[in-house]
């Protein structure tokens, strides 16, 4: 597996300086965010389609510092009942597929999207609990909506031959295993998932036993290295349902920590270990959004403990043991 890091913490640098610093601590591969939330300080979208001149100059930056590309990423939603939004998500969508193809990186990381509870709603709205029955109704509504857009987008992706790593996430149809594979089973082999164990940590999932659920269906098409530390304090009395701004840490039920900070180097070794199990030796994608650390700190403590949990070398063919 190879270490990797979405770069959008380092947006106030260049490509060329942050790859000049990850290059120095042997990391092998980014994600770069080309739209959505993490905009695209690293890769301009547009600048960079149908246009081979610029093409070859970021091939060539990349090659100078020996790092590849895991993943193009631009999440956003797709789905949302303002036309004009789900617009904007569509095309940067598509266009990142159309990009990735071109620059022979062969995921984009991305959301599922959001829709309405209804074809009159004007705002997403995230369905937890089926009572009362008119939430199951809005829930059977979104997906309905989410399988025809995603089938076409699928088959988009089919043609490009580029893979949708879909990220599970609160606030998105899709934010928990089930949901992926549901998804994906409505749609075509493309739809998979960016494994983020951070937004599933607070939801009370076991993370390697999700990685098994999707890696043995060989849906985990990328992956995020990300942790949360669920704080009992806060939990225990008010749930892990918190709309408490991630900034109020000290009052949150729970915040996304740098790796080992919320689950210690023995369960990391865990993870990597079932990914390896399952098949998957692709990226571990350190996204950064640790609000106790700095990005530098957080990252360089991330990749620290990483490479002590890869393997360098493959499997013997024949276990002498045995």
């Amino acid at each position: 597996m190879d270490i990797g890091v979405l770069t959008a913490p380092f947006g106030d640098r260049s490509l060329e300086e942050t790859l000049t610093y990850l290059s120095d601590l042997d990391v092998d591969t980014v994600e770069l965010g080309c739209g959505g939330f993490p905009g695209g300080p690293h890769l301009d979208r547009e600048k960079h389609l149908d246009n081979p001149a610029a093409q070859s100059k970021l091939h060539a930056l990349l090659d100078e510092h020996d790092i590849s590309v895991s993943a193009l990423a631009t999440h956003n939603n797709p789905l949302h009942p303002d036309e004009e939004t789900a617009a904007t998500a569509d095309r940067e969508l598509r266009e990142a597929i159309e990009l990735a193809a071109q620059l022979d990186v062969n995921t984009v990381t991305c959301f599922s999207g959001l829709p309405a509870g209804g074809p009159n709603d004007e705002v997403p709205n995230w369905v937890t609990a089926p009572w009362p029955t008119v939430h199951a109704d809005a829930h059977e509504y979104q997906w309905e909506v989410a399988t025809e857009y995603w089938s076409h987008l699928a088959a988009f992706a089919d043609e490009h031959a580029v893979d949708l790593a879909i990220e599970m996430h609160p606030n998105m149809l899709v934010y928990e295993p089930t949901g992926m594979m549901k998804l994906r089973e409505a749609t075509n082999e493309r739809v998979g998932a960016n494994f983020d164990p951070s937004h599933l940590y607070w939801q009370g999932i076991d993370v390697t036993k999700a990685i098994r659920f999707l890696g043995e269906k060989d849906a985990i098409h990328h992956f995020h290295a990300k942790d949360t530390k669920v704080y009992s304090e806060n939990a225990e009395v008010k749930g892990v349902l918190d709309t408490t701004d991630y900034t109020e840490e000290i009052d949150r039920s729970w915040l996304f920590r740098s790796v080992g900070y919320g689950h210690g180097e023995e369960h990391w070794k865990d993870v990597v270990s079932t990914l390896r199990m399952v098949g998957y030796d692709g990226a571990l994608s350190i996204e950064h959004e640790d609000s106790l650390t700095s990005s530098v700190e957080g990252l360089e403590k991330a990749v620290e403990l990483l490479k002590r949990t890869v393997f360098e070398t493959e499997p013997w063919e024949d276990a002498f043991w045995v």
